[in-house]
């Protein structure tokens, strides 16, 4: 029987050569991305930065919602094509998008790495990538077998794609799906298939290909419990993040221990967060979290 660990933990991103956390507060981030810097709003900064004057390449300008919206305003041109990034062997390409984010989400990265180390020196395992976006967790994951990447835009599963073919992983045994994450994850159940290993980072909201409609608080349960019967004893993880939700980890651990309780291993839950670069950073929290791992 799994057992749920109450007290919570902190996984914290301390950045590398493609991505550091500069400073923070008042609201805002600063944050490099490579040869460029950004601004971006971030509520959870309720403290004064650190650093005095922030000089940056773009700053996100957020709209009156609360819920999105807004503009980038550049202090100079940036590449079209945007600029290429890597994170260990996984090489990506960076580039500002309309909804703030630069294509890939950095305090991602040490997920990455415990989702390697629960897989060992597997060669041959099946893991997949529910809102896979543009592919660095799949591609992290490639490096021990098949990968199942699913995520319901098109532009995102391209470049993904893009993003493999730069890493010189295109060859690797990746399934590319353009799918609703829940369909198709029920469609794996009927198909009796199983999986040593599930990442799933879905939004709080979202629309499938054909317009279907995600709701994280309505839809999320039965998604996971559709990822547990994809799992059995001998499987290695469930990682979920959330992000931008007023709910406790707490929540999706107690999610979690319902649908993964009979199956053995531990369930630990807490906060993602990024480290600001230099003595004394602070960490930003980003995002929560659940994993179930059975080592």
């Amino acid at each position: 029987m799994a057992a749920l660990v109450q007290q919570p933990l902190v996984i914290a991103c301390e950045g590398w050569d493609g991505y550091r956390l500069l400073d923070s507060g008042a609201g805002r981030k600063w944050e490099s991305f490579g040869p460029h810097s950004f601004i971006r709003p971030e509520p959870q900064a309720l403290w004064q930065p650190r650093v005095p004057d922030w000089q940056a390449d773009g700053e996100f300008i957020p709209g009156s919602d609360e819920d999105g919206g807004g503009r980038w305003q550049f202090a100079q041109r940036l590449p079209d094509e945007g600029w290429e990034l890597a994170w260990n062997e996984v090489r990506f390409t960076a580039r500002p998008t309309p909804f703030r984010h630069l294509q890939f989400f950095p305090d991602m990265a040490p997920v990455w790495e415990w989702m390697r180390e629960q897989l060992g020196g597997m060669d041959s395992a099946e893991t997949m990538n529910l809102f896979g976006y543009t592919g660095l967790g799949t591609l992290a994951l490639s490096r021990h077998g098949k990968v199942t990447h699913v995520d319901a835009s098109k532009k995102s599963v391209a470049q993904a794609r893009e993003n493999a073919a730069l890493s010189g992983m295109a060859e690797r045994p990746i399934r590319w799906l353009t799918d609703d994450a829940a369909k198709f994850t029920a469609r794996e159940v009927r198909r009796g298939r199983r999986y040593d290993g599930i990442i799933l980072d879905p939004p709080k909201f979202g629309r499938g290909p054909e317009g279907e409609v995600w709701r994280l608080e309505e839809h999320l349960p039965g998604l996971v419990k559709d990822c547990a019967r994809l799992l059995d004893g001998q499987s290695r993880f469930l990682f979920l993040t959330v992000y931008a939700v007023r709910m406790s980890s707490l929540a999706i651990a107690g999610l979690l221990e319902e649908a993964l309780g009979h199956l053995p291993g531990v369930i630990e839950h807490g906060d993602l967060a990024v480290q600001e670069e230099g003595e004394g950073g602070r960490l930003l929290p980003t995002a929560i979290f659940a994993r179930w791992s059975n080592p």
